[in-house]
């Protein structure tokens, strides 16, 4: 009964905001030209509230449920594929990463926010910067690692990890401890499917994949790396923000456990 009122609540929610996103809109056109910055109220109802319900309503019927090599943004849309497979304890890890030369990403609040728009805007370094939400297991990446380029906020490298539940295998029974997606932020646009104002990632998410494995091994020779061939399919078109993703499908599992933590 709490999950049937809790959707019955979120459904009513949704069709309020689009009631609202509608007044908004009509009102503004009907009181002169003058208040059309009600249009910017608009957008942001639409690309922060509206869309995002419909999609959350929308993929609980159309996205499966279970592991398919994807991550999934906050609302259930497909995100950033996994193309990393790790071995070694979160300490491990964490020294891996910054051996090679990554910085940990800013965990996402108003101020790290306020920080990238502003930086994103000023044209200003912002090694830290916060990542958006993505999802594996039911739950949001653990960390984050980044590299940026060229001191601009826009464009960066950077990578999502979470650990995998105890005892819990890969497609084919191949055990993982941690899983990660990596990919490379091009520019700064707005997400396709909510409009929201987000990081666009370039197509070629093996370039990424391979970035981050050569840095790793290369500041960490006791890794050692062997790859689990054809591991995704073509289910590779898009990621949450409607932008283009292509891989061979190769997953590289990168052990660290003979590392010095």
């Amino acid at each position: 009964m709490v999950r049937l009122f809790d959707r019955v609540f979120f459904v009513f929610g949704t069709v309020a905001t689009g009631w609202l996103g509608y007044l908004l809109v009509t009102e503004s056109f009907t009181r002169g030209w003058q208040n059309l910055w009600f249009i910017l109220i608009f957008w942001m109802v639409l690309a922060y509230l509206l869309l995002p319900r419909i999609h959350t309503l929308l993929t609980v019927i159309y996205v499966p449920d279970y592991f398919i090599g994807r991550a999934r943004t906050r609302e259930g849309l497909l995100g950033d594929p996994v193309n990393l497979s790790l071995f070694g304890s979160e300490e491990q890890v964490h020294a891996a990463m910054e051996a090679a030369g990554w910085t940990r990403a800013d965990e996402v609040s108003l101020t790290s926010a306020w920080r990238i728009v502003m930086s994103t805007i000023m044209r200003r370094s912002y090694s830290d910067a916060p990542v958006s939400p993505l999802y594996l297991f039911g739950n949001i990446q653990d960390f984050t690692y980044q590299q940026e380029v060229a001191g601009n906020p826009a464009q960066r490298h950077h990578v999502r990890f979470w650990k995998a539940p105890e005892g819990w295998l890969l497609p084919g029974g191949i055990p993982t401890q941690w899983l990660a997606a990596g990919t490379y932020d091009r520019s700064v646009g707005l997400s396709l499917f909510t409009l929201q104002v987000t990081h666009k990632i370039d197509a070629d998410t093996d370039v990424e994949r391979d970035h981050i494995v050569s840095t790793v091994t290369a500041a960490n020779p006791a890794a050692i790396v062997t790859v689990i061939r054809n591991f995704s399919t073509g289910y590779h078109a898009v990621n949450g923000g409607g932008d283009a993703i292509a891989t061979d499908g190769d997953l590289p599992q990168i052990d660290l456990r003979q590392l010095t933590s």
